[in-house]
């Protein structure tokens, strides 16, 4: 039963972090988009990590981030494997496609990146700097996934939601997904919940920070127009 729970909950975190992002890019603008090159960058390379598995035995001892191995490449590439199974496997992938492009159409393709790479290594530094863990115990990815960065990244669009939105409903979806991710690492240590929360608060500080760029960018072109 616990293990039903923990992965309902899963999904449902995610499903909230998607219709966050369809809400602040435009459901209705989707197909007129363009292609989000960023997105299919990292599935791309996310679906080769899961075909070279299938042909390399070795792949999971060789590329995972076991701690009890060395390799300093190994907390990047441990992200492009999976080991979740079948199901598992092709949840990480659809999630990762789907996110990264709203991120992309959002945030912009840069950036998007940035904050995927920054889901990869920021978490476990965050939770041995906090004292919750001895190093990256609390990384949903096991050793090995994309769900990690996928779940940071998806809940930069529920930040970007709640500055876009003033509808009550709208709202308590975007605020849902940091207090549901809250809730769900403190009452079932689910790491997927936590890195929602780093993600959410990341968003945060890069909206701020565009935001701030954008008016002072704005503030010059005016005082230029006044000067002309």
């Amino acid at each position: 039963m616990g293990a039903i729970v923990f992965n309902v909950t899963t999904a449902a975190l995610m499903i909230m972090m998607v219709n966050c992002g369809l809400g602040v890019v435009g459901r209705d603008t989707v197909r007129g988009r363009p292609i989000p090159w960023a997105a299919v960058i990292l599935t791309a390379i996310a679906v080769g990590g899961v075909l070279l598995q299938m042909v390399w035995s070795g792949a999971m001892p060789a590329l995972d981030a076991d701690p009890t191995r060395s390799g300093w490449w190994r907390e990047f590439t441990s992200v492009f494997l999976q080991n979740g199974g079948v199901f598992g496997a092709l949840w990480n992938l659809v999630t990762l496609a789907v996110v990264a492009a709203l991120a992309q159409w959002y945030w912009g393709g840069p950036l998007t990146l940035g904050f995927f790479v920054a889901g990869i290594v920021l978490p476990g530094r965050i939770d041995s700097l906090l004292g919750f863990a001895d190093g990256p115990s609390t990384d949903p990815r096991n050793f090995a996934g994309s769900s990690g960065a996928t779940y940071f990244l998806g809940a930069t669009l529920a930040l970007a939601f709640l500055t876009r939105t003033r509808l009550p409903k709208e709202l308590a979806l975007a605020i849902g997904v940091p207090v549901l991710g809250l809730a769900m690492w403190l009452a079932q240590d689910n790491g997927h919940g936590l890195v929602s929360v780093y993600g959410f608060a990341l968003g945060g500080a890069a909206w701020a920070a565009r935001t701030r760029w954008r008016g002072g960018n704005t503030n010059a072109n005016r005082l230029i127009e006044r000067a002309r």
